[in-house]
């Protein structure tokens, strides 16, 4: 072997040299990520001590740029895609006409067909009934959408909203359990129940989306009738049951 070369590993058939300049590029490239590291921390605290006398000024131009960002999009979407002004009174009830779903309508191949909501203190409750993969969820998500974008300041996906005071919407959609806190799939279903019933008010909209799914069939009954009757008649919300 040259003498050059060194011995730095010994096996059954065969033996490992190195030389001194691939010993130092061996030391560059081990070296180079915390050597990267380390350059790139001190860069950025020079910059951040640069950026630091100016730290409120830049906070508040941020804040302004992303409120003007979230409006200038609200506004584009309302444009392209049809969305109206809703009206907001000081009268309990919900009436939409021509509802649509803003995220539905924009996957669907098919024009979206549009539906009505009306809800007000002589009609507070609707039960909504109909085969699997009908539209019921997507009827009753629609309007919790639209409630929420109209209280944002947004234009809604409808022909005409006029919306009445809405302290809170509450859900009950969806099957899932939570085996990390020993909570089966009717237990998370009763506990999100029973937040719903001990704080709902009469301006609260709630959607229920089957309840009782994971018992029998007249326990289940009983506990959606129990908490329909509760809604409707003791708290006077907005229920909706599917």
């Amino acid at each position: 072997m040259p003498p050059y070369y060194v011995r730095r590993q010994t096996l059954k058939n065969a033996e490992r040299y190195i030389i001194p300049e691939l010993k130092e590029h061996e030391d560059k490239v081990l070296n180079s990520k915390s050597k990267a590291l380390a350059l790139e921390k001190k860069l950025w605290e020079e910059l951040f001590d640069k950026l630091l006398p100016h730290l409120e000024q830049l906070q508040k131009a941020a804040e302004a740029l992303s409120t003007l960002d979230v409006l200038a999009n609200l506004a584009e979407r309302a444009e392209s895609l049809g969305y109206c002004r809703p009206t907001l009174t000081s009268e309990r009830g919900i009436a939409i006409a021509g509802g649509r779903h803003p995220v539905v309508e924009q996957v669907l191949d098919a024009p979206f067909i549009a539906n009505p909501t009306s809800l007000s203190p002589d009609r507070r409750m609707l039960i909504i009934t109909g085969p699997n993969m009908g539209g019921k969820s997507t009827y009753m998500r629609q309007t919790a959408l639209i409630t929420l974008m109209a209280h944002i300041g947004s234009y809604v996906p409808a022909e005409s909203v006029t919306l009445g005071p809405v302290d809170r919407i509450f859900t009950r959609i969806g099957a899932s359990d939570d085996l990390a806190s020993g909570r089966s799939t009717f237990m998370v279903e009763m506990t999100e129940t029973a937040n719903i019933l001990h704080n709902a008010t009469e301006n609260s909209l709630v959607l229920m989306d089957e309840i009782g799914r994971g018992t029998s069939t007249y326990d289940g009954l009983s506990l959606a009738w129990a908490s329909a009757e509760w809604l409707a008649e003791k708290l006077k919300a907005r229920p909706r049951f599917e």
